[in-house]
C-alpha cells in the first residue's frame, strides 16, 4: 500500500485473513483503515472492567473479563507514533516491524500496545459492521469480488496443481509475481472483448443498460484455452488501438450524480483494490 507508485489512487485496501492480527490493526489505524473476515469466531473488548452491556453483554464473554488496557496505550501512544511515522517514511519496513512484533515476547512493551490499539480498532470495526447494513453490503461485495478474483488467479495457474513446488523464496516470489501478471493479462483481454460485444450490440439497435453490464465479471473462463494457441505468421502484426469503455454511463451505479457522457480511461479490474468511499 505505501509503495504505490500507478495511477490508482486506492481509498479501500482488503488484505488476506493473515491480515487482521492485533499489531496490523493498529499500524493499519496509524496508516490508514482495516477490515475483519470470520467476525463472528471474534472477540469482543470492555473499555473497562465495570462496563456492561444491556442487549449485547454476551458478545464480550465473561463480566470483567477481555478489557482494553488504555493505560498502556497512553503511555506507548507517542512510541507508537514514532513507529507509525518511521514505517510512512520508510526507515523500517512494515514487514520487518510486524515481524519483530509477531515474534515479539508479550512482556514487551511495544508489542502490548500495538496489540491493545488492535483490539480497540477491530472492536468499533465489528460494532459498526453489527449495525450498519449498507457496510455490511459494502464488505460482502468486496470479498466476493476478492474471492471470485482469487478462484481465477488459481484457475490461471494450473501447473502443478497450482501448488508452488520451489523452497526458493526468490522462485515463489517469481512464480507468484508472473501468475499475477498473467491473470491481469486475461482479464485484460475479456474487459476487451466484452467493450466489443457491446459495442456490436449498440450498433444492432440494442439499449445496453449499466445496471445488467454490472452483473458481468470479467473473470470469464469458458472460452480461454490455458495450453495456448500458437500462431507464429502473427507475431509481426501489430493490435489495433482499443479503447475499453463502452459508450455506457456508470455514473448512477458509482453514485457520482446526474448521469452524464463517458470518458475512455485506463482500466482498473484488480479486484483487490478498490476506489470507492467504501469503510
Amino acid at each position: 500500500m505505501l509503495k504505490n507508485t500507478s495511477e490508482v489512487k486506492p481509498t479501500t485496501v482488503h488484505a488476506d485473513t493473515r491480515g487482521q492480527s492485533f499489531p496490523v490493526f493498529a499500524l493499519a489505524r496509524l496508516l490508514g483503515s482495516t477490515w475483519i473476515r470470520n467476525w463472528k469466531e471474534l472477540t469482543f473488548y470492555r473499555p473497562t472492567k465495570q462496563t456492561e452491556y444491556v442487549h449485547i453483554d454476551a458478545l464480550f464473554g465473561e463480566p470483567g473479563r477481555n478489557v482494553i488496557d488504555f493505560d498502556l496505550i497512553e503511555s506507548q501512544v507517542r512510541h507508537l507514533m514514532r513507529v507509525a511515522i518511521s514505517v510512512r517514511e520508510g526507515a523500517i519496513s512494515s514487514t520487518l516491524l510486524l515481524r519483530r512484533l509477531r515474534a515479539g515476547s508479550r512482556k514487551n512493551a511495544a508489542y502490548t500496545a500495538f496489540r491493545e490499539v488492535g483490539r480497540v480498532i477491530r472492536n468499533v470495526q465489528l460494532l459498526r459492521y453489527l449495525s450498519d447494513a449498507p457496510l455490511r453490503r459494502r464488505v460482502t461485495a468486496a470479498t466476493n469480488k476478492v474471492e471470485a478474483f482469487n478462484g481465477f488467479s488459481q484457475w490461471i495457474g494450473f501447473g502443478n496443481g497450482g501448488v508452488i513446488t520451489d523452497n526458493d523464496p526468490v522462485e515463489q516470489e517469481k512464480t507468484a509475481t508472473l501468475n499475477a501478471l498473467l491473470t491481469n493479462a486475461v482479464i485484460f483481454h475479456n474487459a476487451l472483448d466484452i467493450a466489443e460485444i457491446v459495442r456490436q450490440l449498440q450498433e444492432e439497435g440494442h439499449v445496453v443498460d449499466p445496471e445488467d453490464l454490472a452483473h458481468i465479471s470479467p473473470y470469464l473462463t469458458e472460452h480461454i484455452r490455458r495450453f495456448g494457441e500458437y500462431s507464429t505468421h502473427e507475431l509481426d502484426l501489430e493490435p489495433e488501438a482499443y479503447d475499453p469503455h463502452p459508450d455506457v454511463d456508470f455514473s448512477p451505479l458509482r453514485g457520482d450524480g446526474p448521469a452524464r457522457t463517458a470518458t475512455a480511461r485506463q482500466p482498473d479490474h484488480r479486484c483487490q483494490v478498490t476506489t470507492s468511499a467504501a469503510a
